[in-house]
């Protein structure tokens, strides 16, 4: 619940910014920028008159629904003629200083806000005084994924298909694929949502487990998708999925906190029978070689007899190097 609520209010931040520059906008649009339903956009809507500089008479915002359009009556109620001067402590502007300087370094980030992201940290540097010289001595250094979020960015912003190397778990191998972005957004990890041509259907890509990117000419044309409701995990399984059992012990009761499933029903030894279903059978054997003797696959027959050839060949490799 607590996630949920972080999420939505960082959603609301963002959505000030873009309803102020987008007067009258479709509901239908906007829910689909921000990746929600249109009926959780509305619930957004309803919260954001509370909210403004003040309870003073005009300073909250007074943002109203047709249910298909959007309209801000006073937009200047944000703005600097109303909102108290910012007052910031030094590790406040410190941190902002930091992190401003490390995103202006992203690769692929467009260049508009780039030069806007730069503008804003030279007025916040003068404001700052001799917090701005000790964040100099600071700095930060993103990991590959912020390329990649970079570039998933701007191909969303652009419309541009994207080309990837990305790495599968489940099969273990290295698979090249293009994609029309969707969405990203953030579960744990952070994640693009796109229409993938190598598959023909909607596909879920962990930012961290893409090798290699790259924008392509060909504009990204994804069908129309009613996003996914993500406020009961990303993994949902289907009722058409196929069925797998597994039987684990006492220290793999785990498993049924971590993975959806239909049932757990208690066994004698004080482990549990669970019942789930995933698109992807095979992804399952790696669970079954992480609990090892704590758990095993039941049903269907083929994938039981799968991961304990997979057992086998483990020990086998691992007795070779002893």
């Amino acid at each position: 619940m607590a996630a949920n609520a972080i999420d939505q209010t960082r959603r609301m931040l963002s959505l000030v910014t873009y309803l102020r520059e987008r007067p009258g906008a479709h509901v239908a649009d906007v829910a689909r920028a921000f990746g929600i339903t249109e009926d959780e956009l509305i619930s957004d809507l309803d919260v954001l008159p509370m909210c403004g500089t003040s309870f003073r008479g005009g300073d909250l915002l007074d943002i109203d629904t047709d249910g298909e359009r959007i309209w801000w009556r006073n937009p200047d109620a944000s703005g600097e003629s109303t909102a108290e001067p910012l007052r910031l402590a030094a590790d406040e502007a410190t941190a902002l200083l930091v992190a401003a300087r490390a995103v202006a370094t992203l690769p692929g980030l467009r260049e508009s806000d780039r030069d806007a992201l730069l503008r804003a940290t030279a007025k916040l540097e003068a404001a700052a005084g001799e917090a701005a010289g000790a964040s100099s001595r600071l700095s930060v250094t993103f990991e590959s994924e912020g390329g990649v979020f970079a570039d998933v960015d701007r191909a969303i912003a652009e419309r541009r298909r994207l080309w990837l190397r990305y790495y599968s778990p489940a099969r273990d191998e290295l698979t090249e694929r293009e994609v029309d972005p969707i969405r990203l957004f953030a579960v744990g990890h952070t994640y693009m949502e796109g229409w993938c041509h190598l598959s023909e259907a909607r596909r879920t890509f962990r930012l961290d487990r893409v090798a290699e990117i790259r924008l392509l000419d060909e504009r990204a044309e994804p069908p129309a998708i009613e996003p996914r409701d993500l406020s009961v995990g990303l993994v949902q399984p289907s009722a058409e999925d196929p069925e797998v059992v597994v039987e684990v012990g006492p220290g793999g009761r785990w498993v049924a906190e971590y993975y959806p499933h239909d049932s757990a029903e208690e066994l004698t030894d004080g482990g549990l029978r669970i019942t789930l279903r995933t698109p992807d059978p095979g992804s399952l054997r790696r669970l079954a070689l992480r609990l090892g003797r704590e758990g095993r696959i039941t049903a269907p027959a083929e994938l039981a007899d799968s991961a304990r050839s997979a057992a086998r060949e483990a020990l086998a490799g691992y007795g070779e190097r002893v």
